[in-house]
C-alpha cells in the first residue's frame, strides 16, 4: 500500500475543508439561511439586537482580522474575544493560515471562514446573536462613523453635535405630536385616544434617551437591555 506523505494529508484536509465551506455557502445562499457557520455559538437567541458594525466586512473586527492574517499575528484580534474563547480563535487562525497557502479560492474561503468564526465568537462574548457577516458600505447613520472618527481625531465634539441635533429633532417632533393633542374635550374619546397614541411614544422616547445617557452600557448585551426596557 502506498504511503501517504504528511504534506499530502494536509492538502487533502485543506481540500476537504474548502469543499465543505463551498457547499455550505452555496446551501446557505439557496435557502436564505445563515448556514452552520452562523449557528454554532452564542446561545443567546432571545436577544434581537443587531445594530453596531462589528459584524460588517468593513467593520473593526474583520478589518483587524485581515491585518492579522496578512501579518500572521493572531494577537491583533485576540483583544476582541474573551480569554476563555482564545483557544478557539487560535485554532481557527492556524487553520486559516494553512489553507491560505493554497492560494486562489482556497485563500478567500479560508479568510471568510476565519472572519465568520471571529465575529461569531466576539458577539457571543458580548451576549449578542450572530446573524452572519454584513456587507460593506451599510448605512450606519451619522453617529457610528462619527464615533469611530472621534477616536482617530482625539475629539468628541463632532459626535456631540450629531447626537444633540438628533435628540433635539426627535424631542421636538414627539413633543409637538403630544402637546397639540393634549387639550381634548372630556367626552371626545376618539380625540383622547389620539392623544394617548402621541403621549406614549413621547414618554418612551424620553425614557430611552435617559436610559442610554445614564446607564454604563457595555457591549451589545447592554444596548439590547436598554432597547428592551424602553418598551
Amino acid at each position: 500500500m502506498k504511503r501517504v506523505e504528511t504534506r499530502d494529508w494536509r492538502l487533502l484536509t485543506a481540500a476537504a475543508l474548502i469543499a465543505l465551506l463551498a457547499i455550505e455557502r452555496a446551501a446557505a445562499w439557496m435557502t436564505g439561511s445563515e448556514g452552520w457557520t452562523g449557528q454554532l455559538g452564542g446561545g443567546v437567541a432571545l436577544l434581537a439586537f443587531g445594530l453596531g458594525h462589528c459584524d460588517g466586512v468593513d467593520g473593526p473586527v474583520v478589518t483587524l482580522a485581515r491585518r492579522a492574517l496578512e501579518a500572521g499575528n493572531v494577537n491583533l484580534v485576540l483583544p476582541w474575544v474573551r480569554e476563555e474563547d482564545e483557544a478557539e480563535i487560535r485554532e481557527a487562525f492556524a487553520h486559516a493560515l494553512a489553507v491560505r497557502k493554497l492560494g486562489g479560492q482556497a485563500k478567500d474561503l479560508a479568510d471568510r471562514h476565519f472572519f465568520e468564526t471571529l465575529v461569531r465568537v466576539h458577539r457571543a462574548g458580548e451576549g449578542a446573536p450572530y446573524t452572519g457577516l454584513k456587507p460593506a458600505g451599510r448605512d450606519l447613520g451619522p453617529a457610528i462613523p462619527a464615533a469611530d472618527r472621534a477616536l482617530d481625531d482625539g475629539s468628541i465634539d463632532k459626535v456631540l453635535k450629531v447626537l444633540n441635533e438628533a435628540v433635539r429633532k426627535g424631542l421636538h417632533e414627539h413633543f409637538h405630536d403630544a402637546v397639540t393633542r393634549k387639550d381634548f374635550a372630556p367626552n371626545d374619546v376618539r380625540a383622547g385616544r389620539e392623544y394617548v397614541e402621541a403621549y406614549v411614544p413621547y414618554i418612551h422616547y424620553v425614557e430611552r434617551l435617559w436610559h442610554a445617557a445614564s446607564s454604563a452600557a457595555h457591549g451589545h448585551h447592554a444596548e439590547e437591555e436598554a432597547h428592551t426596557h424602553a418598551h
